[in-house]
């Protein structure tokens, strides 16, 4: 793991800057304790990341958690009985690493995560927009919709337009320009450009600007705008902001519907983070998805007993860590360390950061995740791939991450059912032959029941006086319910003066007396 650190603390630096104002706005957005966001932001960083299986996914406190955590802090009477949730979903989620529930991750198609990516890049963008121009009153981690502050993703940007504060807006754009010149330019001049980050850069700069114009009427930065760590006064005001579970809940059944939701909810996103920033490696390493859970499910078990929010696997630091040159699990690890020792050592100094700086580094991310050509690259792949990708995304940026990811995935099974019904066999009709048309039907290699309407649509088109030639030499499975079709249809055969010849491995049969007895012979099918 060391032997990458002169990769891996740059892009640790990077990730700590962006998970920041992250922890901080999930917390706000959850109805719970600032500090909170930055317990879990830690232990994701140090305890997740230092027993998981991904060489380059960031673990914290989740987007998409934030409403079932708003929610589940009224209904249980207080933060500290909903920290029992937190630490029974830990457990919950180790149990299903025990039962190797992983392999969901596997399920979901290709199209629908490259969707999923490009979705949230895309909400990204959009939901940084009024965080850029000085515009905050939605927290930073609200990937939603419709947002905590009462508006929608769209309206928000819309009343940006009143609200621009000019001295955040300025730092925003030189900030995008220093981000952008490093990136492109600069980079490849030196290799102190490399172990420099852009974004360290860009932080700097927007703390010397907010420093500088403190004084001015025009271009100054009002607290609002700025990162806003709780700042204690002495040791035992700083563990003072620590909670801990009240375990006397715990027989209380709301409390269990609670930490199954926390475990299912974190759980799935988790899994489909790690397929999604697996695609996004470099390297293409393969994270082990049980080992994942169980590394997700003892930090989420650590966050609940000191008081922090639910932790998963997140795709915005991830993909920032992937897009700054991480190489191995070490530059998650580091980042949990930085936070830890900021918020100890230097919470006036974070204090200084303006919102808009952090916005254009996240701006930068959202476009890398979803460049404009991903769409023609999409789309050249066919409708197939183009419509579940799209629907993912459309969902994503209108819904939440769930929901759209929902919404991919059932078109994505429709498509399966679709190309299922057309390839299920090949049907050539040949000229009159002694009086009969001469039908061939070549099954595929795998017939189920989802082929079921497609194949007995076919037969029944077959005319009277008909020779039909019945292939399945190359057939693997072939499910009872196409049997049956089978049996059934030489009947109507007999009574429609159909003659069948069936060819298979086994050799050639003329109208066989019955199909399910011959299939039966072959233990491959049927």
């Amino acid at each position: 793991m060391f032997k990458y650190l002169k990769n891996d603390v740059p892009a640790s630096i990077v990730v700590f800057f962006v998970a920041l104002p992250l922890c901080l706005g999930i917390a706000l957005a959850s109805g719970a304790p600032l500090f909170s966001g930055l317990i879990s932001g830690i232990v994701g960083g140090i305890i997740v990341g230092s027993l998981s299986g991904s060489h380059i996914g960031v673990s914290g406190p989740a987007a998409g958690l934030a409403a079932i955590v708003l929610t589940a802090i009224g209904a249980l009477g207080g933060y500290e009985n909903f920290l029992v949730a937190v630490v029974l979903g830990g457990a919950i989620q180790i149990i299903f690493s025990i039962l190797r529930a992983g392999i969901i991750a596997y399920y979901f198609p290709s199209s629908v995560i490259k969707g999923m990516l490009t979705g949230i890049g895309i909400i990204i963008i959009l939901k940084q927009i009024p965080h850029f121009f000085g515009y905050d009153s939605d927290p930073e981690g609200d990937f939603a919709f419709f947002q905590v502050d009462g508006q929608n993703t769209i309206s928000e940007i819309i009343n940006t337009v009143n609200y621009i504060s000019p001295g955040a807006a300025l730092i925003a754009f030189l900030a995008l320009g220093i981000l952008i010149l490093w990136d492109k330019v600069l980079t490849k001049k030196a290799k102190i450009f490399q172990l420099i980050q852009g974004p360290l850069v860009a932080v700097f700069v927007g703390i010397l600007f907010y420093n500088l114009t403190k004084d001015s009427a025009v271009w100054n930065i009002s607290s609002e705008h700025l990162v806003s760590v709780p700042i204690p006064d002495t040791i035992d005001s700083f563990i003072g902001q620590f909670s801990f579970p009240n375990f006397q809940v715990i027989a209380r059944p709301e409390i269990w519907i609670t930490a199954f939701t926390i475990a299912l909810v974190a759980s799935l996103e988790t899994l489909l983070c790690v397929e999604a920033t697996d695609k996004l490696d470099p390297r293409k390493r393969v994270t082990p998805t049980n080992k994942e859970l169980m590394a997700q499910g003892t930090g989420n078990i650590v966050s609940g007993l000191i008081g922090g929010l639910p932790i998963t696997q997140v795709i915005v630091r991830s993909s920032a860590n992937i897009q700054s040159g991480a190489r191995s699990k070490m530059s998650a690890i580091i980042h949990g360390f930085l936070l830890l020792i900021s918020v100890i050592l230097i919470p006036r100094l974070l204090n200084m950061i303006p919102l808009s700086v952090l916005a254009a580094i996240l701006l930068i991310v959202g476009y890398k995740l979803a460049k404009p050509a991903l769409f023609q690259k999409m789309y050249q792949l066919g409708w197939k791939q183009f419509v579940p990708f799209t629907v993912t995304v459309v969902g994503i940026i209108f819904t939440d991450l769930l929901i759209g990811i929902g919404l991919g995935l059932g078109v994505g099974i429709a498509v399966i059912l679709i190309k299922s019904y057309q390839n299920s066999h090949f049907l050539h009709i040949e000229d009159k032959s002694n009086g009969k048309h001469k039908i061939k039907m070549t099954l595929a290699e795998e017939v189920t029941f989802f082929n079921k309407g497609a194949i007995l649509k076919e037969l029944d088109a077959i005319p009277k006086n008909s020779y039909l030639e019945l292939d399945v030499s190359k057939t693997r499975y072939l499910d009872n319910d196409i049997i049956e079709i089978l049996e059934e249809f030489a009947g109507k055969a007999f009574n429609r003066n159909i003659d069948i010849k069936l060819i298979s491995e086994r050799g050639v049969v003329e109208n066989p007396d019955s199909y399910i007895e011959f299939f039966k012979l072959r233990p491959k099918l049927g």
